[in-house]
């Protein structure tokens, strides 16, 4: 048996894999995002560990005992930054914090080839600048810090006792050197960071460690199995839809939304606002839109109506087109590199429904793929096929409405929810010594296939048009509001 771990926003997911690569269970426990501040977002270390445990704890004794080997997967960026005893100085700063902007443009205006260095020009969620805003916000707080993980770099710390991260949750702190797959001196240096407190990178079936007795004996794991270092979890859930040669690609339908395509050779284009990043395997690397918004908006939505997202999004689907949705609740990177920005509709009226207000938001999240697909062509890439993976896919209305705007074939694959839980446990697999990549890492068997359709994509294509002048307007709007 294979476990998976995977730290998200959201919730904790595992994923057992039996030897004949079925999943054998699955287990989800839920986390909070405190928001001490506008555009701030973190979380607790413990936390997160108290939720690994709940979650692999509910596994039956029986399986937790069969564990052969560890994989890990997890939200990108975070900053875990911990003292000389390896001890958190202060909570993580997280993926969709926004308190970092003005540290952006410092760093950029330090080295203008930044962006061509780490793959995108740097934005505020990335590590780096937020480790900047720490050394001239709380000064004391960063005189404090000896060592940086990333969030399932601090499980695995908590599992094998080593700094240990991968390449390609390396590549979203802005601080690698993707080409040369290493940490950069330079950027280092113009983001107030010492080489030294980085960890070291192996590849994600690398063992990075073992697992100790205190956690095995809190998890109910065998002592001594590998850990394997792991991946961010556009990269997990890359492996897990078996995204691992040049020219395979998918879309990420989680609390944020990507847009992934493995490619053979470092290809940055960072005015595009496109990820250039390593991959957790060797020898590729991948070009990947992020939408820091993802499905989210329809949770936030269900939310404040107070009612089951289920029974919105069927109304949504019966319901004529009527408002439109700004979908950008924590700002935007692809395309416009904007942590300020927020959401908002356009266009209400009198006969509004809930049901509208939800289609709305469904045509939104399905505008931004259109952005990143537009985003990615520039790039030189033009899928006509992907593959999807996230909770967002058990949405056929969702799934659909992205085909028609984007005129992309999507495939939905059974266990397409579990995505980097999955993957993580594919990474162990190879890292026990029991599999090859070829074996483990293959794609699944496609349930269904959405099929654009050209008559709701014509339909659709004045409303896409108007979401596209909503930004700017509402941009213009904000302005005058601060």
């Amino acid at each position: 048996m294979y476990l998976g771990i995977d730290l998200g926003t959201s919730a904790v997911k595992v994923c057992a894999l039996q030897p004949d690569g079925r999943v054998a269970a699955t287990a989800t426990t839920a986390l909070s995002v405190s928001h001490p501040f506008d555009g701030a977002s973190e979380q607790n270390c413990a936390d997160w560990w108290a939720a690994t445990c709940t979650a692999v704890g509910s596994l039956s004794a029986d399986l937790r005992a069969q564990v052969k080997a560890i994989g890990l997967s997890g939200q990108m960026h975070g900053a875990v930054l911990l003292d000389r005893d390896k001890r958190p100085v202060r909570p993580v700063i997280l993926w969709n914090d926004a308190r970092a902007t003005e540290e952006c443009a410092v760093m950029l205006a330090a080295e203008p080839d930044a962006g061509a260095l780490s793959g995108v020009l740097p934005m505020a969620g990335f590590t780096a600048p937020k480790v900047l805003w720490l050394s001239r916000h709380d000064p004391k707080a960063h005189a404090r810090i000896a060592h940086i993980l990333l969030p399932k770099d601090y499980i695995g710390l908590r599992l094998h006792g080593e700094m240990v991260t991968d390449p390609s949750d390396a590549a979203g702190t802005s601080w690698f050197d993707e080409e040369r797959r290493a940490w950069s001196d330079r950027l280092c240096e113009i983001s107030a960071t010492d080489p030294s407190w980085l960890p070291e990178v192996k590849h994600g079936t690398e063992i990075a460690g073992h697992l100790l007795p205190d956690p095995a004996a809190e998890l109910g794991l065998p002592v001594g199995i590998p850990v394997a270092a792991g991946a961010g979890d556009a990269a997990a859930g890359a492996v897990g839809i078996g995204a691992v040669e040049a020219g395979d690609g998918f879309i990420s339908l989680g609390t944020s939304g990507q847009l992934f395509f493995t490619t053979p050779d470092y290809r940055p284009n960072p005015e595009s606002r496109i990820h250039a990043y390593a991959h957790t395997m060797p020898g590729y690397w991948f070009q990947m839109a992020a939408m820091l918004n993802g499905a989210r908006p329809m949770a936030w939505l269900a939310n404040l109506l107070q009612r089951p997202i289920e029974t919105l999004l069927a109304e949504a689907e019966a319901a004529p087109s009527g408002p439109l949705f700004l979908p950008y609740l924590t700002g935007e990177r692809t395309p416009h590199g904007d942590t300020d920005i927020r959401g908002g509709f356009a266009g209400l009226g009198e006969t509004t429904s809930q049901g509208s207000l939800m289609r709305a938001v469904v045509e939104a999240v399905a505008f931004t793929f259109a952005d990143a697909i537009a985003a990615l062509s520039d790039s030189g890439q033009a899928p006509e096929a992907l593959l999807a993976i996230g909770g967002g896919t058990r949405s056929d209305f969702l799934m659909q409405t992205i085909a028609d705007v984007t005129g992309c074939r999507l495939g939905r694959s059974e266990g397409a929810d579990l995505g980097p839980a999955l993957g993580a446990a594919r990474l162990a697999w190879v890292a026990a010594g029991d599999g090859q990549v070829s074996e483990v890492m293959t794609k699944p068997d496609v349930r269904r296939w959405f099929e654009p359709s050209s008559d709701h994509g014509d339909a659709l294509k004045p409303r896409l048009a108007a979401f596209r002048a909503l930004y700017p307007a509402l941009k213009g709007v904000q302005a005058k509001m601060h």
